[in-house]
């Protein structure tokens, strides 16, 4: 019969555990209910021990949002790969993944949580609203965005995070339709600002001429399309078409 013996581990390493098993705990409860003691329990240390490597529970809190302000700015990656609205579709499901995983963490990180008005807080969001605005930007091809574009890039931006802190507190509309939502949001805010200006015009008709009619945007133009007055919903020739949500888009 052998007797295990436990390993010890390295300060770095054993910070890191703690990171990752207070984020465990913050992703099924709030943070201001999770305490010290449940912490070290989780860790096989004791609470001593737990403030050996952190002050207290609000710089392992930090740390703890840090790793996933880290973790959640890279959901926006994508490869810059097919249409644009497909592209969408993916980090939207790639973010909301995240919110479904991590709620109350999530909603700490965005909301501040116990360090409500801390600077490092919010630097951390600010970091990951910045990542996501310039991971857009890169889709769009645009590195100087004009005005009107950076401002719809960062109002969408603002609207996932809403929406996704909306969604947790019931869950009460599918995932999968908020995500597609969303992409379609992102189209509709870039068509009201590109009936403003043209410059914005001539990025939307780009972006157009690369989608498939049975892509996100397609999906639409399409919704919409049974709105219109004599439209499809109201018995048009293009019923048949319009009942699929599929709508041909302007090449």
């Amino acid at each position: 019969m052998t007797t295990g013996v436990r390993r010890r581990m390295g300060v770095e390493e054993r910070r890191q555990q703690l990171i990752g098993v207070a984020l465990e705990l913050f992703s099924h409860r709030s943070p201001d209910d999770v305490s010290i003691d449940e912490i070290a329990a989780a860790a096989g240390i004791s609470r001593p021990l737990v403030y050996h490597y952190f002050p207290g529970k609000l710089s392992l809190y930090e740390a703890a949002l840090r790793r996933a302000a880290d973790e959640l700015a890279l959901r926006f990656v994508e490869p810059r790969e097919g249409p644009l609205g497909a592209r969408l579709l993916r980090v939207m499901g790639r973010f909301f993944a995240f919110v479904d995983d991590h709620g109350p963490g999530f909603s700490a990180l965005m909301r501040g949580g116990p360090a409500a008005g801390s600077s490092r807080t919010n630097a951390m969001v600010d970091e990951v609203r910045r990542a996501a605005y310039l991971q857009i930007l890169s889709h769009l091809e645009v590195e100087e965005p004009p005005a009107r574009l950076a401002l719809v890039v960062r109002s969408w931006v603002s609207l996932a995070e809403t929406t996704a802190l909306l969604w947790l507190d019931g869950r009460e509309i599918p995932r999968a339709e908020l995500e597609l939502q969303l992409v379609h949001d992102f189209a509709a805010l870039a068509a009201v600002s590109a009936a403003y200006d043209a410059e914005m015009a001539g990025i939307l008709v780009r972006i157009l001429a690369r989608e498939p009619a049975d892509g996100p945007f397609g999906e639409l133009v399409g919704r919409l399309a049974l709105l219109a007055p004599g439209g499809p919903a109201a018995g048009g020739s293009e019923a048949a078409e319009g009942s699929r949500g599929v709508v041909p888009l302007p090449r």
